[in-house]
């Protein structure tokens, strides 16, 4: 199991004959994922990386049954390419571009709400399934199958997690980097609802970063709602308030948005922590360490328990006294008997000596 992507997704590339697109899309086909064509409009019908090219994204899924996009569309009309996937039914679009104006994203956020299509981005790395699909920019050769669900606001964090839970011999089930901008697609809250389904999935680590409350918001869901172990962990604890660090959304602006702020949050939503992102591996193993020694803990307790409450049946079926099995074994003799039809009556014939017999002859 995995969210989201697997081995059998299809997908597609807007964007697909430019230079990004082009690069990417043979990094994934390397990896393994099921690229079905892409879509460059006015070059619908050639072929390009052996696949075919269509003007519209309705073509494209209407020809080859692809349910997801990944956008390797400018800036400037990246909004127009989301939005043009979502029409054409696509359930989940990635888009990878970095720079769109917040105002296209505030369109395309109030267009899709209500919508079947998934988001992922923009700015951002992309979503890998291990062994199975690659959706993005991440290098495959990091990722391992495993147990592990990672969602990242950071693309460099996100491998460095990934890195950090390989060595760990813990594996990923799926990676999410969800951007860094402000205005986003899916968020840390509708990434961790979906790891907490996953049956794959035994444990979360969610790498934020200053600048916004999605921080705050998922902490509070983690706390209402979330039973695997989760470990955390934010970037700038030493950046001032008003630069901007890296990314869009990346600004302590208001003085909220602090580090400091959403490790408090998380904290008190009972996740573990660590002021290192070199940490995470070591602190998920742990809680999983400990989480399957208490589960392997209570499977004998509950395996003993049965075995002692069978043990206990037996013990009254031999101990049972005899008269009491007497008495339900006459019991039973009279209710199969009062069951039983009645035998119908033979009538008895005297016997005759045979002097009588022969005087009655003569009669």
């Amino acid at each position: 199991m995995s969210i989201l992507v697997n081995k059998r997704t299809k997908v597609l590339c807007q964007g697909f004959t430019g230079k990004q697109g082009t690069f990417h899309s043979e990094q994934c086909l390397a990896y393994g994922t099921k690229l079905v064509g892409g879509v460059t409009p006015g070059r619908g019908g050639e072929k390009h990386l052996g696949l075919p090219v269509f003007d519209t994204m309705r073509d494209a899924v209407a020809q080859t049954g692809a349910t997801a996009s990944m956008i390797y569309v400018p800036a400037p009309y990246a909004a127009d390419a989301i939005m043009e996937a979502a029409d054409a039914g696509i359930e989940l679009v990635v888009c990878i571009t970095e720079g769109l104006p917040v105002n296209d994203m505030v369109k395309v956020k109030a267009a899709l709400t209500g919508s079947a299509t998934r988001l992922i981005g923009p700015n951002c790395p992309g979503i890998i399934t291990p062994e199975e699909c690659k959706i993005g920019i991440m290098p495959g050769f990091i990722h391992q199958r495993g147990c592990v669900g990672i969602v990242s606001r950071s693309g460099t964090l996100t491998y460095e997690t990934v890195f950090q839970t390989t060595n760990n011999g813990l594996g990923q089930s799926t990676c999410v980097g969800i951007g860094g901008d402000p205005v986003r697609g899916m968020n840390f809250i509708d990434v961790i609802e979906l790891f907490e389904r996953d049956p794959q999935t035994e444990g979360i680590i969610m790498v934020g970063e200053i600048g916004g409350s999605d921080e705050e918001a998922a902490a509070e869901h983690i706390r209402r709602y979330v039973t695997k172990p989760v470990v955390a962990y934010i970037a700038g604890v030493t950046a001032p308030a008003g630069k901007r660090m890296g990314h869009a959304g990346a600004v302590i602006a208001g003085g909220k948005g602090t580090a400091a702020d959403k490790y408090r949050a998380l904290e008190a939503a009972r996740v573990r922590t660590v002021k290192s992102p070199a940490e995470l591996g070591s602190a998920m193993a742990e809680l999983l360490g400990k989480r399957r020694a208490d589960n392997a803990r209570q499977a004998v307790r509950d395996a003993a328990k049965a075995q002692k409450e069978a043990n206990e049946v037996r013990a009254a079926s031999a101990t049972q006294p005899r008269s009491a099995a007497r008495r339900t074994g006459a019991k039973s003799s009279t209710k199969r008997m009062a069951r039983a039809k009645p035998v119908a009556r033979v009538k008895r014939v005297k016997r005759v000596k045979p002097g009588k017999r022969a005087a009655r002859a003569r009669r």
